[in-house]
């Protein structure tokens, strides 16, 4: 589960995708497990919950390159696309609607282009969070 963002910029609305990571790890009780992984420049949390074993990810780079994070973090822990969910801001949803949107395009943000031209594909699963537009 990848929260993409703008890293070092967390508390903007386009780095929300971060924020649900982060809440997420609080529910699953490994808000303190993060550490910085060097091999994909990211902070990396592992939970297990309903017999899943999940990897938390949240890139320490620029948006328009969290791509290069996602596709290093699968390569280590043996991902597929199709393993991959991506949490991330939609200007075009009201503020706080979420929406679930199994692969295909990226729709004009660079986060998920990044990880679609990085990993060579379209296969993920998005978890839209609407920030709305300003």
């Amino acid at each position: 589960v990848a929260g993409l963002g703008n890293y070092g910029l967390r508390g903007m609305r386009h780095s929300v995708g971060m924020v649900v990571v982060d809440r997420l790890a609080r529910q699953l009780a490994v808000a303190d497990g993060w550490r910085v992984d060097r091999r994909c420049c990211a902070d990396v949390a592992l939970a297990t919950t309903c017999g899943l074993e999940l990897v938390l990810l949240k890139p320490r780079r620029l948006m328009n390159l969290n791509g290069l994070s996602v596709t290093s973090a699968a390569e280590i822990y043996n991902l597929r696309p199709e393993d991959i969910y991506l949490v991330h801001d939609d200007l075009d949803k009201a503020l706080g609607k979420v929406a679930i949107k199994l692969g295909g395009s990226a729709r004009g943000h660079n986060g998920v282009r990044s990880c679609i031209g990085a990993l060579h594909s379209n296969e993920m699963t998005r978890l839209r969070v609407g920030i709305g537009r300003p």
